[in-house]
């Protein structure tokens, strides 16, 4: 694997509660290359969104901490954008004015007016939203708004896009679309990418690497699976292909027979 981009060094964190502290997580290691794709997988309450909060510096590690860069990262920052499953797009707000709140927060005195202007409209191209761009939130569907949230993310220019189950509230063939999407954008632009995922062939299917945690308290990363599927990946090639099929039954086993689900 190439150099190391971002590291997560014996990562754990506890959150007060009226019985005393709680361990969430407990020494995640984890490195992760420029341009690399990782799902986090595991069952409800394993940690996945609060090591991805980690990442954004939404949280501070009780111990060990991130390094991105060679920096330390101790609170959010542009250079890491957060796509969460809802949306949370203004609603007063054009799809265009969505995605420019971003880019003037990140480039005010560094592009000029026509700059950010054109920039704007190259993110909206990259997730397909053109044509919609002067609609409100209210008057596109839900896939629509997630692409507008992948723009709003990647005008940021971020080092690390992080995403929090984006496709977990939509249904299965607006889900597929957008897949294809992320490939897409991620074939071309190279970004390095944190997704967390509950779906074992959204995780086979897009990423380099599948991170499997285990369940919690004290939740850590319990195994690591490689995927060595060669890009770009065809959604009807794969379902023909038995590698495919091993990487998907290798992590429903860690899932299902070595992290049993918790009692509800």
């Amino acid at each position: 694997m190439s150099q190391t981009h971002l590291e997560l060094t014996g990562v754990g964190i506890d959150f007060p509660t009226d019985k005393g502290l709680f361990c969430a997580l407990q020494n995640v290691n984890l490195k992760i290359a420029k341009g690399e794709f990782v799902s986090l997988i595991g069952h409800s309450g394993c940690g996945k969104s609060t090591v991805l909060n980690i990442v954004a510096g939404l949280y501070q590690a009780t111990n060990g901490g991130v390094i991105l860069d060679g920096r330390e990262v101790d609170e959010p920052g542009p250079e890491r954008a957060v796509v969460f499953q809802n949306h949370s797009l203004l609603p007063w707000l054009s799809c265009y004015e969505n995605v420019e709140l971003a880019v003037r927060q990140v480039f005010q005195g560094q592009k000029s007016r026509r700059e950010m202007r054109e920039w704007i409209e190259h993110n909206l191209a990259l997730v397909h939203m053109t044509h919609a761009k002067h609609k409100r939130p209210s008057e596109i569907s839900g896939g629509m708004k997630q692409r507008i949230g992948i723009a709003r993310a990647l005008a940021m220019q971020p080092k690390v896009l992080l995403m929090d189950e984006p496709f977990g509230a939509l249904d299965a063939l607006t889900r597929a679309h957008l897949q294809d999407s992320l490939m897409e954008i991620h074939a071309e632009l190279g970004n390095t990418v944190i997704m967390i995922t509950h779906d074992v062939d959204e995780a086979v299917l897009l990423s380099d690497r599948i991170v499997m945690m285990s369940n919690g308290p004290a939740a850590t990363v319990g195994d690591i699976l490689k995927v060595e599927l060669e890009r770009p990946r065809e959604r009807m090639a794969l379902a023909h292909d038995s590698r495919y099929h091993e990487y998907r039954a290798a992590v429903l086993e860690f899932l299902y027979q070595r992290q049993h689900r918790p009692a509800a």
